[in-house]
């Protein structure tokens, strides 16, 4: 296997490999097992790793837990910590009790509040990366980036981005700061960053674009099968991706993705995770076992043609309907 390539994520002098791990599955959210079940011994050892195959980018949040998946990554990196790059959140308002209050928080002295909450739970001086996880509809973002921008000044923080933001929250946060990364959900069964022209804004501002769900929660695995494949408490029954007539339709579309990544003797996952960092994009697959940490490093090696890039989107052209990411709750949450 190759060395794992780098990448300039953004313009300000951030360079991570072009492959992450999310790490949200490594930890209950609120009491709850998102993906099912995690075992804090694997998740560690995934962690290791994707360190040793060069994969040192990790992605986590506050909310994650709330804060048990920082104090679980403080562990994983211990007496390392320059050997990994580190990218956590911050928005969804945690109490002093540790408690989720629902609310999102953009103001000032909430910033200051989390990020020396983070730094804490992370063991560490300083975060590479520091995002705000959602827009406070209550905050102007420049009061939310402008409290961002004195963290760098501190040296508490290396870089700031934002996640699930409009092309009108990217341009006027990044006049007060310059933005290094943008996170939102994007697979081949989630384009809407293409087709709401954030992708290109981006592009104009030399803002990192990084995709978290990048397989479409799990989808394109090929792993789900039928709606039952999943555990009572699994977050994605909720989901209108993974119900009904949706579900059978978002089936079929994996099987002409599995056919295809069966020519090329590599899995539906790796050749789904190929296509994202052909488009000079990071994603950031989720995983807790160390079997699927090592296929999704092995992906970001594969090189695919401009035939085999125009064949894939062709199986799923923008503009497909997969269905919802979120029930209309969740959807609210996000600033388009």
């Amino acid at each position: 296997m190759g060395t794992i390539k780098t990448i300039k994520l953004g313009n300000q002098g951030l360079i991570v490999p072009n492959i992450g791990l999310g790490c949200m599955g490594m930890t209950q959210i609120a009491g709850a097992d998102i993906y099912g079940k995690a075992d804090e011994k694997e998740a560690i050892a995934t962690i290791h790793r994707s360190l040793e195959l060069g994969g040192n980018f990790l992605d986590t949040a506050d909310l994650y837990g709330p804060l048990h998946n920082e104090r679980l990554i403080a562990k994983a990196i211990k007496g390392n910590r320059n050997g990994y790059s580190i990218a956590t959140k911050f928005g969804f308002e945690i109490d002093d009790n540790e408690q989720l209050t629902w609310k999102f928080n953009g103001k000032k002295d909430y910033v200051k509040k989390a990020v020396e909450r983070s730094l804490k739970n992370l063991g560490t001086d300083y975060i590479d990366l520091y995002y705000l996880h959602r827009l406070d509809p209550a905050t102007p973002i420049e009061e939310t980036v402008a409290a961002m921008a004195e963290l760098v000044k501190e040296g508490k923080v290396g870089y700031i981005g934002l996640s699930e933001v409009s092309s009108d929250t990217i341009r006027r946060a990044h006049q007060i700061h310059p933005l290094t990364a943008v996170q939102t959900e994007y697979s081949l069964f989630e384009r809407s960053v293409e087709e709401l022209l954030i992708l290109d804004t981006l592009d104009q501002l030399e803002i990192g674009f990084v995709a978290y769900s990048p397989l479409g929660r799990g989808f394109i695995s090929g792993a789900i099968k039928s709606p039952d494949d999943f555990a009572a408490d699994d977050f994605r029954r909720s989901l209108p991706r993974f119900q009904g007539e949706q579900f059978e339709k978002n089936i079929q579309l994996v099987n002409e993705i599995r056919k295809m990544a069966e020519e090329k003797q590599i899995t539906a996952s790796q050749l789904a995770l190929s296509w994202i960092v052909a488009k000079n994009i990071l994603p950031i697959p989720g995983t807790k076992r160390v079997k699927y940490v090592e296929e999704n490093i092995a992906a970001a090696q594969i090189t695919l043609t401009a035939d085999e890039m125009h064949r894939l989107e062709k199986i799923i052209p923008l503009g497909t309907e997969t269905g919802m990411r979120y029930d209309e709750a969740n959807m609210a949450s996000v600033d388009q």
